[in-house]
């Protein structure tokens, strides 16, 4: 006989529990705990051993290299950038788990997709969250009446799979995985068991039919995906679509890819008509006008280069202590700046307020930004004004030196291309014979240090005595 017992979960790492706890003990997140009742049966018997010296146990295993070569051939979704992401387009059998806030795109971003891949292939899409005639009004303004892509509107897992074990489609698309229903389970939509359940039987169908399969994640208010850690070791692809749901572009990104490279970035801008396309990023992260505060930088993302303006802003502090704010730059990367800047150029950065911001909403995270962070902060502070025809590339260490960054080259052919005449980077380079060479109408200032790079951009004004 079956005997039903209740059990507590966490709804954050999936964690059981015999009692309630307000904290998780396994990953100490608060009120995550939810009552569930659970069925437990002494039916299962183990296997017995069997005797190997009279019948020995077959074998499953086979040599890697006996294993058939078989060519990775993938699905274009429609979008260049969607591909880009992706690592050159959708692998049959993969399960790729798209998460962001509510509303900044993700229902548009799959189904115009959808739209484009049933122009060659079988796409079926289920939407547990909208009715049919919801999905019908996005997809008349994204595609109009030209696709043959096939809709389900369900929430029940067990009718979701028989469709997909009948129809059998290259790509199938649910939106989302949280709305899911497995009447199996006596847990409501969105748990960790539905949730940890439902995407394990879409893994084991997707190998065993070759489908593609995308899946639509909830994301909770600190911006991480909503349900178990175990569902994103259970897909192959986790991508994240930020953006801010006020301004019209959008950012995609891999943070996890068993087919491709994690730091390629899809740049898309929200129109009437739908998602469309960025041909070229750089000129959305250029605000244009010259001010006080504001430098510019050549970041890389992936396998292309991006030129980025920094704004910041200096300011006498009212308070016992400063206030330090960044946004698309870590705040410790900035504390590290300013301490370098007051340490090594004498400027009393410890009695001003300083705002940083990335124009664009863009996440700068590697240190190339260094250089152009310091320039904007002096900038600020000095009340000076950059040569708009400057990019500042390099990275600041503790000394205050400049160390090399990598792929010097194509971030100086990137500010080439965009009409820039000089850039400000670390010395020791070598790619003077380069840029002759490659005829870039560039002119390379070398610099040591920082206050020889900041003397370079501003002339002998921004020297302060030291301390």
């Amino acid at each position: 006989m079956s005997k039903p017992t209740i059990i507590f979960v966490c709804q954050a790492c999936g964690a059981k529990a015999r009692q309630f706890f307000g904290r998780c003990p396994e990953c100490f997140s608060w009120n995550s705990l939810v009552e569930q009742s659970q069925v437990t049966t002494n039916s299962y018997r183990c296997r017995p051993i069997p005797n190997q010296e009279h019948s020995p146990a077959p074998r499953r295993s086979t040599t890697m290299a006996s294993l058939e070569n078989r060519p990775l051939q993938r699905l274009a979704t429609g979008l260049v950038e969607f591909d880009r992401v992706l690592g050159s387009g959708l692998v049959p059998g993969s399960l790729v788990l798209v998460g962001g806030n509510p509303g900044i795109g993700k229902s548009t971003l799959l189904l115009q997709s959808a739209s484009a891949m049933a122009a060659y292939t079988s796409v079926l899409y289920v939407s547990a969250e909208e009715s049919a005639q919801q999905v019908k009004l996005r997809w008349q303004r994204l595609a109009g009446e030209t696709s043959d892509l096939r809709l389900l509107t369900e929430t029940d897992f067990g009718l979701v799979l028989q469709e997909l074990e009948a129809l059998r489609p290259a790509v199938a698309i649910i939106d989302s995985i949280q709305a899911l229903h497995n009447s199996s389970l006596t847990s409501a939509p969105g748990s960790v068991g539905q949730v940890r359940e439902c995407a394990a039987s879409l893994q084991r169908l997707a190998k065993r039919q070759n489908t593609a399969l995308l899946l639509v994640g909830h994301v909770t208010k600190e911006g991480m995906l909503a349900g178990p850690k175990v569902l994103e070791h259970l897909v192959d692809v986790v991508l994240a679509f930020e953006g801010d749901q006020f301004a019209s572009h959008r950012l995609l990104r891999a943070t996890k890819n068993r087919f491709g490279a994690t730091h390629e970035l899809g740049l898309f801008e929200m129109q009437a008509q739908g998602l469309a396309e960025v041909v070229n990023p750089s000129e959305l992260f250029l605000s244009g006008a010259r001010a006080s505060g504001v430098a510019t930088i050549v970041t890389y993302e992936g396998t292309r280069s991006l030129v980025v303006d920094l704004q910041a802003l200096v300011n006498v502090t009212s308070y016992a202590s400063p206030r330090r704010t960044a946004t698309g730059i870590g705040i410790n990367r900035l504390h590290q700046i300013l301490a370098v800047l007051e340490k090594h150029m004498g400027l009393p950065l410890s009695r001003f307020d300083c705002y940083l911001a990335v124009a664009g909403g863009l996440k700068v995270e590697e240190p190339a930004a260094d250089l152009g962070v310091a320039a904007a902060v002096v900038a600020s502070f000095r009340d000076l004004t950059l040569p708009p025809d400057t990019v500042l590339i390099g990275e600041l260490g503790l000394g205050g030196q400049l160390r090399p960054v990598s792929r010097l080259e194509l971030r100086l052919q990137e500010a080439a291309r965009l009409g820039f005449q000089q850039a400000v980077v670390p010395s020791g380079s070598g790619l003077a014979k380069l840029i002759v060479e490659m005829n870039l109408n560039l002119v390379l200032l070398e610099a040591t240090n920082i206050t020889e790079a900041l003397v370079l951009v501003f002339g002998n004004e921004v020297r302060v005595d030291q301390k």
